[in-house]
Parts: structure tokens; sequence; C-alpha cells
């Protein structure tokens, strides 16, 4: 099979298209010929070495952890059937999106619906389990709350804003001023423009912030909770990973979360989109060999919504 693959950290020129031998299931994995897969900011932080000592050796690696393809072949134990179509989060610890064969344990795994692209698949495992679980599990995010999504113009805040009003929140998007409209359109109530006014600053109050873009902190943030508001950020830091410590027994709370990789929660995002409730917005679609690309373009940001790598035509 081809595959993308990089043999030492660096830069996005590390990343070279390769010749690699696919993958067979185990008895609790399903062989998924890929179609597409997802680009997540996590994969170039991973292929530039900012993880090098939690995540030694491994090399060579295929970046990626979503993929949305057909089921090509099953383990002894798995309930899919072959053509099925689906999307997955996969669990290797190392990735292996970005080529066009990836074996899954089932419990990574969702059946889509015809209606549902297969780009349009491979953008929403990693980045909107990470807000469901974000806002529903880690934030407790109850009918009603005041919720207050920064960087709502990402990813992973994009879906956030439209899971937060899915779930009957009310919902401030946090964003840079030409991506009001974008916003909006996903349904935020309200709006602030960060470049003109620091939310943190504000005499307003909400039950959940958050912070999807990775640039606050439950310190700068507690001001503006409520009385048993919550913090929840996506950036991993020693610092932060404290404050989830400290707060714990406290009334407000801050929370450093890392996102798992379920079928139910797939199968929710499947539901949410199949209801109208979930739009996925692809910003750039780039073909398997121009994944080097594909990672400049996702460090440089500026854009609306998730890029995607088309696997397969």
């Amino acid at each position: 099979m081809r595959a993308i693959i990089y043999k030492n950290y660096g830069d996005p020129s590390v990343l070279q298209m390769a010749e690699m031998a696919p993958p067979k299931p185990a008895k609790d994995e399903v062989l998924i010929r890929v179609m597409a897969a997802g680009v997540n900011p996590v994969e170039a932080r991973l292929r530039s070495g900012e993880a090098r000592f939690l995540l030694p050796g491994g090399f060579p690696r295929i970046p990626g952890y979503d993929v949305c393809g057909i089921v090509e072949a099953c383990g002894e134990n798995c309930t899919f059937s072959v053509g099925t179509r689906v999307l997955a989060y996969l669990k290797h610890i190392y990735g292996g999106a970005y080529a066009e064969f990836v074996s899954c344990s089932t419990k990574c795994v969702a059946a889509i619906p015809d209606a549902m692209t297969f780009e349009e698949g491979a953008a929403i495992p990693l980045a909107a389990s990470t807000s469901l679980q974000s806002l529903r599990d880690h934030g407790q995010m109850k009918t009603g709350d005041e919720v207050l999504v920064n960087g709502a113009s990402g990813g992973v805040g994009a879906f956030a804003v439209q899971i937060a009003k899915a779930y009957s929140a009310s919902v401030t998007g946090v964003a840079s001023g030409k991506h009001e409209d974008f916003v909006r359109t996903l349904g935020a109530d309200d709006f602030i423009n960060y470049e003109q006014q620091n939310f943190v600053d504000m005499d307003r109050w909400w039950n959940l912030v958050f912070d999807a873009a990775g640039k606050s902190s439950f310190g700068e943030a507690k001001r503006v909770l409520t009385e048993k508001g919550s913090f929840v950020s996506t950036e991993p830091s020693l610092w932060g990973l404290m404050e989830t410590l400290f707060t714990w027994p406290r009334s407000q709370k801050g929370r450093i979360m890392l996102a798992i990789p379920r079928d139910e929660d797939l199968r929710e995002l499947v539901r949410l989109f199949s209801a109208g409730q979930l739009k996925v917005t692809i910003a750039h679609t780039f073909p398997l060999e121009e994944a080097a690309q594909a990672h400049t373009t996702i460090e440089k940001g500026g854009f609306c919504g998730k890029l995607v790598i088309r696997v397969a035509n």
C-alpha cells in the first residue's frame, strides 16, 4: 500500500511517500480501505518532535488518527460487514491514518450514512470527539448553560459550538473578527473578537469556558466563571495538570482533557450529523502525495474548519 511516513522528527518536508505492507486485522479489528484522512494540529506537533520524550522510537511512523473509508476485511470477533462505510478514530499510539489501509479496533469505529461524504467523515473523529467529551464529560454541560468556546472557528471549536447548541446551551464564540460570520452560522448566540477584547476581562460569567485554542488558563478564566463553573482546555501542560488536581475539590474547576477513542461517541456524532445538528466545514482537501503541504497549512493556521487528505478517488 501507499503511505505517508517520516523516519525522524523535523519540518513538513520529512513527510514522504512510501510503499508499505498493509496491516492485518486482529480478532477484534477491522481492516479499512481508507478513502480520506483528517489532519489535526497534534499530528504536526508530533512530527516536529514535541512529544519525543513521551513517544520515543517507533520509526518509520505513519501520521494521523482520523480515517473514513470502507471495511475491507474483518477479524473473527468483528460484527461489521465487509463493504460497510465507516469512520474511525485510531487508537494506535503513533497514528497510521495517512495510508491506503489501516487496521482499527471495532471499539473505535462507527458506520456512516450515505449522506455523509468520506471527506466529511474523515474530518469528524478526533476533533468532534474532543469537543463532545470536553463539553459533556469534563465540563458537565447542562441544558441552558452559558458556554464560551475560545477558538470557535477552528476544527475543534467549530464542532464545539454546534454540539453545545445541540445540547441546548447558549453559546458565545471567540475568534478573530474576520471569522465572525462563520461562527454565527454555526449557531453561536454571541461573538467576541479577541483582537478587540479579551473575554477574561469582561463583566460576564459563563458556566463553562472551553478553551479549544489552548490560549488561556484556569487562572485567567476563573474570574468569568460562575460559582460552580468549569474551565476545560485541550492544551497539555504541567501547570494545567496541577490546576486539574488543585481544583478537584473546589466549586470552580479547571480541567485538561485528552480525547479517548470511543465508538459510542462516534455514533453520537454521526447521529448529530444525520439530525442536521453537526455541519462539517472543510477548508482544504489535499491528495495523499501533498501531505507535507497539508502540515504546512495547519501550522500556518488562519482558516475555518478542517483539513482533509483524500487518499483514494
